[in-house]
């Protein structure tokens, strides 16, 4: 057994599995504490280093693309202090921060584990149920479906359209992007009817728009990743022409019939909401130019 317990938290190796365990200090983020407990089996790791500093070393995990929905949920745009693969490590420590990762270093060559992306996930992610409350409104997901309560603070399109709730059946992804505190992020839920066309998130109600605490709001990525483990592994995706645009599964882009038919049903929606007073004219004209552009052919939305 290769350990090195931290105040940050405590990295344990047994020859097949690193168990990462946040430590409970007040300075571990609210993120990592909250995700807790992260058991990852070496065929998903990719390499580990331990980098010395002058006060205090990091010890890094690389894992192996599409192992971990967390990853994958988050696109690497998690703050690095709530990154649970890095371990900061006192200067007294850096002997045995070296060994734990030699020792890892030397597993993985001994088991021969390739570093090419895999086909599916090797870490479960969050268990389910899972709630969390965002400056937006409370997100939940039970492993079937998310729901999302909006807030009185929400934008009033959203309230009027009252609490969203979404199979995952009807989900193509999932997009995130954390508040860093000085730019608000969001967490949306892609769905057929946001495929080919989308409102900003403080309007869209298929997203939340995260601009207050920016350490609670990054609890959203909880459920982003939870939601991510349960939809098909990125590897059964196909990579559209644009480099910035997401991946989406094929069979979650809807015959174009379909497709108008719910966007139709969306213009209905707005329409009622204009008449009975809801929206302003200046709302109701920005939505509808959002809706009308997903009319035009799916290869000419991309």
């Amino acid at each position: 057994m290769a350990e090195i317990i931290q105040r940050d938290g405590t990295w344990a190796f047994d020859g097949t599995t690193v168990r990462i365990t946040p430590g409970l200090h007040r300075s571990v983020p609210l993120f990592r504490q909250t995700y807790g407990e992260i058991t990852v089996p070496l065929e998903a790791v990719s390499g580990v280093v331990f980098e010395p500093e002058r006060k205090r070393g990091r010890l890094r995990m690389r894992l192996r693309e599409g192992a971990d929905p967390l990853l994958q949920a988050t696109g690497g745009r998690l703050p690095d202090a709530a990154d649970p693969y890095r371990l900061a490590v006192d200067v007294d420590r850096a002997g045995v921060a070296e060994y734990v990762a030699e020792e890892i270093r030397r597993a993985l060559l001994l088991d021969q584990i390739p570093k090419e992306p895999t086909k599916t996930y090797l870490l479960s992610g969050p268990p389910v149920p899972v709630s969390v409350r965002s400056s937006d409104g409370t997100v939940s997901f039970d492993g079937l479906q998310v729901r999302i309560d909006w807030t009185d603070t929400s934008d009033r399109v959203k309230r009027a359209t009252g609490p969203r709730i979404i199979a995952i059946t009807d989900l193509a992804g999932v997009e995130w992007l954390p508040n860093s505190g000085y730019e608000d992020g969001f967490l949306r839920f892609v769905t057929r009817e946001t495929a080919f066309s989308k409102l900003p998130p403080e309007k869209d109600p298929y997203a939340l728009d995260l601009w207050g605490s920016a350490r609670r709001d990054l609890l959203t990525a909880l459920v982003a990743t939870a939601v991510t483990a349960r939809l098909p592994h990125p590897s059964t995706r196909s990579v559209t022409d644009g480099p910035d645009r997401p991946r989406r599964l094929p069979s979650a882009i809807p015959p174009q019939a379909d497709h108008h038919d719910v966007l139709l049903r969306r213009l209905r929606e707005l329409g009622e909401l204009h008449r009975e007073g809801v929206l302003t004219d200046e709302e109701f004209a920005m939505t509808k130019a959002v809706v009308l552009r997903g009319f035009q052919p799916p290869a000419a939305a991309r």
